[in-house]
């Protein structure tokens, strides 16, 4: 990802603008089994207590690694109660990359963030819907499906 991947202008201004990247290899004896790596690359997003949100093994081009980093960013804020950053990262990731492969995640997690804010079933609802609409072949949809009666 050193060649293709990170230098690229937009994931390095996601990386200056929305983290505090730490680079270590994959056996680093303080990381490596804590962290369970198998393989390289791994990206773990972490809070600010060091609890994980989001991992992605594996290379990614530049716009799927963008799209991985705002699905994160966007569950890690709304584990937070974040719920005005959640919506603006999984947002962007939506309007950004709608065919990315983790753009069904974003719509199963943005239902959720309307749903904890409202506590309306309906949010659920809707979630589901717009993944019957739009990413019927997701597992994403499939997860979603006790929603449909809503």
């Amino acid at each position: 990802m050193d060649t293709v991947t990170y230098p690229q202008d937009e994931v390095a201004a996601f990386f200056r603008d929305h983290l505090l990247p730490v680079r270590k290899a994959h056996d680093a004896e303080e990381l490596g089994p804590l962290f369970a790596i198998v393989w390289t690359p791994t990206l773990i997003l972490l809070d600010a207590l060091g609890r994980e949100h989001h991992r992605t093994v594996g290379f990614l081009d530049p716009d799927e690694l963008v799209a991985s980093l705002l699905l994160g960013m966007g569950k890690l804020r709304l584990a937070g109660d974040g719920f005005e950053e959640c919506r603006q990262f999984l947002g962007r990731l939506l309007d950004e990359y709608p065919r990315s492969e983790f753009a069904p995640e974003a719509v199963y997690y943005s239902g959720i963030n309307l749903f904890r804010q409202t506590y309306d079933p309906g949010e659920l609802g809707a979630m589901y819907q717009r993944l019957q609409r739009e990413y019927p072949a997701s597992g994403w949809c499939n997860r979603a499906s006790p929603y449909s009666i809503l």
